[in-house]
């Protein structure tokens, strides 16, 4: 991958939210020669309090909106961004199993319309942040996914992610646009929403409530701290090669129970507090994933 030239302003969506703050409070201090401009609906997942340590940068700037909205969208980079990286999403399965409309007028009318106003805008570079759910399951002895791998997602916010990766691939192959994707594994870390599995757990077992696990509990992720995903993203961002997809994973595979006993364990607690639940609708057998092309 071959460094580009630096960039003077990046419009950086979701910046409110879990993996995008983490960004932020990574790119904010370290790089002041460029403006960092955060597009953020704050919605139930995006919260201010999440960027008040940098929040009065000289560097950084706050804007609410979304990102299905042309006209905000429109004049907002009519000021000129060499770059944007799109966090902006919803992101919840089960949230998309019950209502999946939202799902796609966030993900996928959001996204086309950033990618709409970026190219009329001759925004340089288009980072969209994706998700390794866009590929589907994988039964316990198949090999990782790669880039080259075919989409075949099984729930409606993966399915939402994969139209929204499929409108970058267009607009890169039909105008031209240096446009890259990035596919992570299961984030975890500081500022995660609650509703995410390890942040709730933690919630229920610190209050010897029970701890909600899926079905046999034996669903494998590949789990990826929060920091070590941005750092890819940064890297994609200014070394990226247009058109290009980009696995991002952990290499640290474990199955949900491992990750609930550790969990316990870790804070005292006991095993009794597991309450195996009725299994969510579609859910992904394993997700693991090759980001050997990144690391070259």
């Amino acid at each position: 991958m071959a460094a580009t030239e630096a960039l003077g302003r990046v419009l950086v969506t979701g910046g409110c939210g879990f993996i995008g703050c983490n960004f932020l409070r990574r790119v904010v201090p370290n790089h002041p020669e460029t403006e960092w401009v955060n597009l953020d609906a704050l919605t139930y997942a995006g919260r201010l309090e999440n960027t008040t340590d940098f929040a009065q940068a000289e560097n950084y700037r706050f804007v609410q909106g979304r990102i299905e909205d042309p006209n905000l969208v429109d004049d907002l980079l009519s000021e000129g961004f060499d770059a944007i990286v799109n966090f902006a999403a919803e992101s919840h399965v089960d949230r998309s199993i019950v209502g999946p409309g939202v799902f796609v007028e966030a993900n996928v009318h959001g996204t086309q319309n950033l990618l709409e106003v970026a190219r009329r805008r001759e925004v340089e570079r288009f980072v969209q942040v994706s998700t390794d759910e866009v590929y589907g399951s994988l039964e316990s002895k198949d090999p990782p996914f790669t880039e080259e791998s075919p989409l075949a997602p099984n729930s409606p916010y993966a399915a939402s992610k994969a139209s929204a990766d499929l409108f970058c691939r267009a607009y890169h192959e039909t105008y031209g646009m240096s446009v890259m994707v990035t596919r992570c594994s299961n984030n975890y870390g500081p500022y995660q929403y609650p509703e995410k599995l390890i942040p709730s757990f933690i919630h229920h077992a610190l209050r010897d409530k029970p701890v909600p696990l899926y079905g046999d509990g034996m669903n494998v992720r590949d789990w990826l701290h929060v920091d070590d995903h941005c750092s890819a993203v940064e890297t994609v961002l200014r070394e990226g090669t247009p058109g290009r997809v980009y696995n991002v994973g952990g290499n640290n595979e474990h199955p949900n129970i491992q990750i609930t006993r550790l969990i316990l364990e870790y804070l005292g607690k006991p095993e009794s507090l597991i309450s195996y639940v009725t299994d969510r609708l579609g859910h992904d057998r394993r997700y693991a994933i090759n980001s050997s092309l990144l690391r070259r």
